[in-house]
């Protein structure tokens, strides 16, 4: 058997971004509505479920799992998953993107069970506008965070930003400084067209990577920077500092043309690309068969063969995409 994700555009796939939940104890307005309603729990990948999807990637040369959410740090027994992917030598990458409110408290286990990297949601930097963003008011629980992040010794802390025009666009040089002056990497993401919100218009808040870079730049010069990290990121260092600048593209500059990851949401559907609606139901598959892990391969072998080249999203407000990105991974 071919062990080896290929899709039919020749790109390899090494990275699998895991979903273990799709709840969270925030209500960010691009991400979900306030009074989201969750998949029954019993719809939710067991631990085991989830371990044997990740295992059959690692066996299929995934290299690099990011664990996603919601929110994945309110998931119950997290950090027994993250162990044994922990203990995986084949792993060369085991992260997290979270929201931070989590982590001072947490971060210790993270570290012992082998998380190498973290990636944190932080919108803005204001009190009052950070809850307007989260729905929560939160800022200062999740500053801390980063702060106990910090001193724990993570290979790389990276904060993500969804940029946009009117709302906290002004604050795109506070956020780089504020990264720069904790040793800290930054990316600005435009917001993607998935699921219908009501707080903003898209079309009216888009902010494109090119004019958050020139603002960047109306106060510090960047240089394009070799740096890769499997994701869509396209980074810039700042000159005379270590912090990286990303900027996440997928109306402006489409970053499908090397994509090598894909995602399985917390419910087991496999998505091959953020832009389509199409998925595999792997849940299905391992509640039929359990412990056929050569079935479970077939199978993920097989998606792989109706990978789309690229998405096409656009920024005219209109939904592309009807699941909200808690329901499928970040």
């Amino acid at each position: 058997m071919n062990n080896q994700l290929v899709d039919p555009f020749g790109r390899r796939i090494t990275y699998l971004r895991l979903s273990v939940t799709d709840r969270c104890d925030f209500r960010c307005t691009y991400c979900m509505s306030e009074d989201m309603v969750f998949a029954p729990r019993e719809q939710i990948l067991s631990l085991e479920e989830l371990y044997n999807v990740a295992d059959a990637f690692i066996g299929l040369g995934v290299k690099r799992i990011r664990i996603t959410g919601g929110e994945p740090l309110v998931r119950k027994n997290l950090i027994s998953l993250l162990t044994r992917l922990g203990q995986r030598p084949e792993l060369e990458d085991l992260a997290i993107t979270t929201n931070g409110s989590q982590l001072a408290d947490l971060t210790p286990q993270l570290r012992a069970a082998g998380v190498k990297r973290l990636n944190v949601s932080l919108d803005s930097l204001q009190r009052e506008r950070f809850a307007a963003f989260t729905r929560r008011d939160k800022l200062d629980q999740v500053l801390d965070g980063i702060e106990v992040a910090r001193a724990a010794g993570f290979s790389k802390i990276k904060l993500n930003t969804v940029v946009q025009k009117g709302r906290n666009d002004d604050e795109v040089l506070d956020l780089v400084e504020f990264a720069m002056a904790r040793g800290l990497d930054i990316s600005f993401i435009e917001e993607m067209p998935l699921g219908s919100i009501t707080s903003h218009q898209r079309e009216q808040t888009f902010c494109s990577s090119d004019e958050v870079r020139e603002r960047i730049e109306q106060r510090h010069t960047l240089v394009r920077s070799s740096k890769l990290t499997g994701g869509p990121s396209r980074y810039w260092r700042v000159v005379g500092s270590d912090t990286q600048v990303g900027f996440i593209s997928p109306h402006s500059h489409n970053f499908c043309g090397d994509c090598n990851r894909v995602r399985v949401t917390a419910e087991g559907k496999l998505v091959l690309c953020l832009g389509h609606e199409n998925a595999l139901d792997l849940k299905t598959l391992m509640r039929t068969h359990p412990g056929d892990s050569h079935r479970l391969r077939e199978a993920l072998l097989n998606a792989l063969q109706l990978k789309p080249e690229r998405h096409h999203f656009e920024s005219d407000a209109q939904v592309q995409v009807v699941r909200f990105m808690s329901m499928t991974g970040g």
